[in-house]
Formats: C-alpha cells, sequence, structure tokens
C-alpha cells in the first residue's frame, strides 16, 4: 500500500460498446470511483480519472450480426449515448474515451511487440472449436453450452454467468455455436500464450503483499491461485479488433482482455496530451497510486491477468487496490439486458429530469460492497422522501428560510457559546474526518452515512435550541444558533459534493460559496475547511433557492414498477412460439363457411358464467343471438354497437341454457389476450366476408 502518493490514477472499467448503461453499471464500479475521485480533488490531490468504453469485445460482433450492421456502426451508436448518459449523471471523468481510436490501436501493439520481443510469449498450434456453416473459428462467447459445474445450459466458452466459474470452450457438455446453432469441430490454429504458469510466483507475491483488499477480491484470487494458472492465449482468430503486430498472425487480432485494460494506458496518453502533462508519470512512476473499479466479475482480469502484463512489460506501477464489489439486482431478480430487466440510465435521465442526486444517493446507500444487493422503486422513493427531503433537505430549509426571516438573508454574528453550541461544533469537526476514513478504505455506505450524520446533526441542533421560540425572549442567542445552522450547512455542502454534486452546487450558490474559500482564492472551498466554526463569515448573504429535494409520489413508482412488468411480459412473449397450421383444406371446404359482418345491439353478462357474453346482433336480415367466451377481454357495455365479424351458418349450439346461433370471430395475441376482427370501416350489416 503506498502511504503517501503524489499522484492517483483512477480508472473505471471499460464497458462493452454494445447497449447503453444500467443502474447494475453505476454501483458495480461508475458511481464508487465517481464519489472517491470528487473526494480526492476536494483533498487537492493529482488525479487522472479514466474510464471509455471497449469496442473490441465479442459481444460487439454479436451485437452487429443481430442487427445487420457492422461493429464500427454499433460502437459509434453506443459510445455517443454512453458516454452523454455518464455526463448528464455527472461522472466526473478526466477522460472518457474508446479502445477503436488510432493512439489505443498503436498501444497495444507497441505493448504486444515488447513482450513479444522479450520472449514472454509461447507460439502454440491447438485444436479449437471451428463453425463449418459460419466459417470461421469461434472465440469463446460465440461457444455456449452445459456448464460442468453448475450445469447451466447456456454456459459461455470463457465463463459461466450463473455460477461464475472460469472455463475453456472444451470443457463445455454439448457445445454449440452462437452463430448457427451448429455442433462446432475442433481445428488446428496458432497462437500466442502468456505463460501465467510460469508467472505465477510473482503473481503470488503481489497478490499476499495487500491484505488489505476486499475479501471478495482477495478471495477470488486466491482461489484461481490455489488452482494453479495456466496458459492464456493473447490472441484470437476474429476479424475485428486490434491486429497482432507480427507476421504470420494474419486474420488474427489481440484477446480483448489483453487490449482493453492497455485502454487505461492510452486513454490516459489522450487526456495528458489534451492538458500539457506527461502520461508516463501517471503509469510508471512509483509515488503513483494506481486504483481500479470494477465490478466482480472482472477481478481476475484486473488482479492476476493485467498486473501479469504490466509485470513482464517492467516498466508499470501495479494496482495499488481494486474495489470490486458484487452486482447488484432489480426488484429481486438479477439484471439482464437481454430480457430487458433493467433501469437504464439514458431513459431515467428522461423521465427523472433534475434527480440526478436522488439516484445516486438510492445507489450509494445500497451499494452492493461485500454482497449482491438489490434497487427497488419502493426503496429509490424512501430514500427520496424520508433520508434526502425528510432529513437533508428539511435541515437546510429551516436554516435558510429562518435566517431569511430573521436577518433578511445575512448570517449573524456568533456571541457567547453555550455548552450545546460547543458540542455541536465540536461533533462538526470530526464527522467529515469520519467521511474521510471511510472513503480511504473504500467504504461508501459508511461514507455516506457519515455525510447523512452532518445533516441529522443539524436536524437535532435546531429541534433542540428551537430557535423560533427563543426569537421572542432572546434575540442574541438565536444569532449564535442560526450562525452555527449556517456552519453546519456550509459543511455539509462540501462534503455532499463527492456523493451528491447537483445539489453540493445549488448548495454553493445559496450559501454564496462558489467562488470562495477561506485562502480567498476565487475557487469554492476544499475538503480540508469542512468542520471548520468559521467557515462562513458573518454577513455571508444566504440566498432564497427552490427545495433541494422533492417527494415522489406513490403514482410516479407505480409507473416505473408497471414498466418494468411489461418489459418482462413482452420478453416473455418473444420467446412464445406461434401456433403451426392446422391439416390443409380444400377451397370447397372453405366456401362452405358464411361469414358476415353485424351490429351488436344488445350485450350482457351470462349468469353463473365467468367467460361468457350474450348479445343480440343485427346480420341484415333479421336479429340473432350469438354467445362469445369473451368476457374477460371485453365488457358488455364496451361492445354494444360495435360491427362484428361471425360465422352465420355454425349449427345452433346450446350454452348454459341459451341457444348461440353463430360464432363471433377473434384474433389471439401472444399473451392470450383477444383483439376483435372487424372491417377497417363501417359496412352494411350481412355484408359477406370472402
Amino acid at each position: 500500500m503506498i502511504k503517501n502518493p503524489k499522484r492517483y490514477t483512477v480508472t473505471a472499467a471499460l464497458i462493452y460498446a454494445n447497449g447503453p448503461i444500467h443502474i447494475g453499471h453505476l454501483a458495480g464500479c461508475y458511481l464508487p470511483a465517481d464519489v472517491y475521485v470528487r473526494y480526492l480533488r476536494a483533498k487537492g490531490k493529482d488525479v487522472a480519472f479514466i474510464s471509455g468504453t471497449d469496442e473490441h469485445g465479442v459481444p460487439i460482433t454479436i451485437k452487429a450480426k443481430k442487427e445487420g450492421i457492422t461493429p464500427q456502426a454499433v460502437v459509434d451508436k453506443y459510445y455517443g449515448i454512453i458516454k452523454q448518459s455518464f455526463e448528464e449523471f455527472g461522472i466526473s471523468f478526466d477522460k472518457y474515451s474508446r479502445t477503436s481510436n488510432k493512439v489505443h490501436h498503436e498501444t497495444s501493439q507497441e505493448f504486444f511487440t515488447n513482450l513479444n520481443d522479450k520472449g514472454y510469449f509461447d507460439e502454440v498450434v491447438t485444436e479449437q472449436y471451428f463453425d463449418e456453416e459460419a466459417n470461421q473459428f469461434l472465440a469463446d462467447r460465440y461457444i455456449v453450452g452445459e456448464c460442468p459445474v453448475c450445469q447451466n445450459p447456456n454456459a459461455y466458452g470463457d465463463q459461466c454467468e450463473s455460477c461464475g466459474s472460469s472455463l475453456s470452450p472444451t470443457e463445455l457438455v454439448n457445445p454449440r455455436s452462437t452463430l448457427s446453432g451448429a455442433k462446432p469441430v475442433l481445428k488446428e490454429t496458432k497462437n500466442w500464450y502468456l505463460p501465467l504458469d510460469r508467472l505465477q510466483p510473482k503473481i503470488e507475491e503481489y497478490v499476499n503483499s495487500h491484505p488489505e483488499w476486499k475479501s471478495n477480491v482477495s478471495g477470488q484470487c486466491q482461489s484461481w491461485l490455489k488452482q494453479g494458472l495456466q496458459p492464456r492465449a493473447m490472441t484470437r482468430d476474429l476479424d475485428w479488433g486490434v491486429k497482432v503486430p507480427v507476421e504470420g498472425a494474419d486474420g488474427k487480432v489481440l484477446y480483448v482482455w489483453f487490449d482493453a485494460p492497455i485502454g487505461y494506458i492510452s486513454m490516459t496518453k489522450e487526456w495528458a496530451a489534451e492538458n500539457g502533462k506527461n502520461w508516463e508519470d501517471y503509469w510508471k512512476k512509483e509515488d503513483t497510486k494506481l486504483v481500479h473499479f470494477i465490478g466482480k466479475d472482472n477481478i481476475v482480469f484486473h488482479c492476476i491477468i493485467f498486473p501479469a502484463m504490466l509485470m513482464s512489460h517492467g516498466e508499470y506501477v501495479l494496482a495499488d487496490n481494486v474495489p470490486a464489489n458484487e452486482f447488484m439486482n432489480l426488484e429481486g431478480d438479477k439484471i439482464s439486458t437481454s430480457r430487458n430487466w433493467a433501469v437504464w440510465l439514458h431513459e431515467y435521465l428522461q423521465e427523472f429530469p433534475d434527480k440526478q442526486d436522488v439516484l445516486r444517493y438510492a445507489l450509494l446507500a445500497n451499494a452492493p460492497e461485500n454482497k449482491d444487493n438489490d434497487f427497488t422503486w419502493k426503496d429509490f422513493q424512501t430514500k427520496n422522501n424520508s433520508e434526502l427531503v425528510g432529513i437533508f433537505g428539511n435541515f437546510v430549509n429551516r436554516t435558510v428560510v429562518l435566517t431569511q426571516k430573521y436577518y433578511d438573508g445575512l448570517v449573524p454574528e456568533r456571541g457567547e457559546l453555550h455548552d450545546i453550541d460547543k458540542e455541536t461544533l465540536a461533533t462538526l469537526a470530526d464527522l467529515p474526518c469520519k467521511v474521510s476514513d471511510a472513503l480511504k478504505n473504500y467504504k461508501f455506505r459508511d461514507a455516506l452515512a457519515a455525510m447523512m450524520e452532518i445533516a441529522r446533526l443539524g436536524n437535532k441542533y435546531l429541534a433542540d435550541t428551537e430557535p423560533w421560540k427563543v426569537i421572542k425572549v432572546d434575540e442574541e442567542r438565536v444569532k449564535t444558533i442560526m450562525n452555527i445552522a449556517t456552519q453546519i450547512t456550509g459543511t455539509l455542502s462540501i462534503v455532499c459534493e463527492s456523493f451528491i454534486p447537483f445539489t453540493a452546487a445549488k448548495l454553493y450558490e445559496q450559501l454564496s460559496l462558489e467562488n470562495w474559500n477561506l485562502k480567498g482564492e476565487t475557487a469554492h472551498p476544499e475538503w480540508r475547511d469542512a468542520g471548520n466554526a468559521d467557515l462562513i463569515p458573518a454577513g455571508t448573504v444566504v440566498k432564497t433557492g427552490n427545495l433541494l429535494f422533492e417527494k415522489i409520489e406513490d403514482s410516479t413508482i407505480e409507473q416505473q414498477v408497471n414498466k418494468l412488468q411489461e418489459a418482462k411480459r413482452m420478453n416473455e412473449l418473444e420467446g412464445k412460439a406461434i401456433e403451426p397450421l392446422k391439416d390443409t383444406i380444400q377451397f370447397d371446404d372453405f366456401m362452405k363457411l358464411d361469414i358476415r359482418i353485424g351490429t351488436i345491439l344488445e350485450a350482457e353478462a351470462v349468469k353463473k358464467s365467468k367467460k361468457l357474453l350474450k348479445f343480440l346482433i343485427e346480420d341484415g336480415m333479421e336479429k340473432r343471438t350469438i354467445l362469445s367466451g369473451i368476457a374477460e377481454y371485453f365488457t358488455p357495455e364496451e361492445m354494444i354497437g360495435k360491427q362484428v365479424t361471425f360465422i352465420a351458418n355454425l349449427a345452433p349450439r346450446k350454452m348454459m341454457g341459451v341457444e348461440s346461433e353463430g360464432m363471433i370471430l377473434m384474433a389471439e395475441d401472444k399473451d392470450g389476450s383477444l383483439a376483435l376482427l372487424k372491417p377497417h370501416k363501417d359496412v352494411w350489416n350481412g355484408a359477406s366476408v370472402s
């Protein structure tokens, strides 16, 4: 562990550019990374916060084939959506780039060449799966089959997403190609392997030198090391990706987990060039602290494979910490992009404008730091209404309103301090340290709770001192109370900026702090100013403003839950097969049917029946009674006056004691619901259908 780093390089996982961002991504790594970086900046640290889109993975090519477009078109589309969503949500990257950029290809190829020239790679001819129908070798993710560990029937060739086991394609039971569905065959091919087995002693030494890592991270690493590391191919037989820069490697690209983490380096190069900095300072100097924020499914790549690559190169620092989170579930079910069971960030930003901080707060409060956690819309509402509105917003609003009411918005002078004042100010001085200690140890839930203790402290102080009562008997005492309440609000604004930055910006504006700090510089206060009893001088203008947070109504939450349920329903229907055709009939058989149009004159439910409705229909010649089993989908009232299509020459049939003289025609949807078959415009009753 680096005790006094001179600079920080903080990375957040490169996400595949094959779909939008959802809350699982945010809770997994991007939100905690942003909180940590904002805290470091508030402490005055030199930070490079780097991330981007991974645009060379097999998921990209799978998406391209599914949509019938090129891989480049896929990554261009989703890079734009993802980047804009992050910006609007306040994820404060110094550089958010992409692995399709030229500088990344060059950096990855230079890295590969360096290791190859040093003799680190083994050129190995192996048998790999080949799809004869698609005429190409199959990358790990182009192969699915039964997991040998948990029997999941749809495990990938590199990993089972059900049990988390790392696999090789040949371990799958009954493998099949995702391109054609055919059973693949084994065919010889040459690839370049990184001998992780020979590097294991160095990797073990590195992992064991970090006992402070989270238990889920160290546990997964130790499991891999205990099994014994195996050589891993760093090239693939594909046509989309970074070309392998050696002779005899035509038709091969770098393994996505070789080139993707190098993206952190290439993107740092871009940022440094744009800002007049030396990128090597952030990757090669021993006084640089490198921190990778990832989800648990990327632990092995960031803690074993990437460090092995960096060690082999020899010039780079290794990650000081890899604070990986577990998974965030949704309404009791695993988030699934394929099933559309997700809360998409770009949709949230459209449906909840100006409520970025509510989602940030809710996700941080339930962050899956040590185990999988669950996001529910009801809890989201509770976090907003009970905590942000009821605690945080309530304290700030009372402070602002009373300062406006008693002192025309000017912070009053503080007078003699009572014991409660001294105790409150002492607690106020300690709380930022409590937040800081939690953030240094990547305990973001604890840090958020400590931040809220500042708001709770303010509420308790006002409740105990009751300035609205004291003003009637001791105006001087109230000046001290409101001065201290304002100091608490000022500290709250500084500390909350890491967690809910949009709210912090509003508070800086209200408290006239946006262009001022204790050093007299044109910047808002820094972290070291938090807890200061003289943060906001007497006479500072406290401006009026709108409420920081608004209550979210039940109807809004119900709408979001219904949206999810509808997405689940539609996904289930997607897999429903269309009924096969019935036996062929002759034209003469069809001509025996007399299909007509009629108008419903009367409609009523059939007694003692849940399904039947009784209709009186004008058929152009007479009125006839027809019974139809559609009561679960239509009410009698809505059917009156509608024109319907019916079979007129069906033999009468008695049901529930009523004789039915025909059959009304309906279409059944995937979900079993019924739709009327009727002419697109009114026609005369008795019109024949042919």
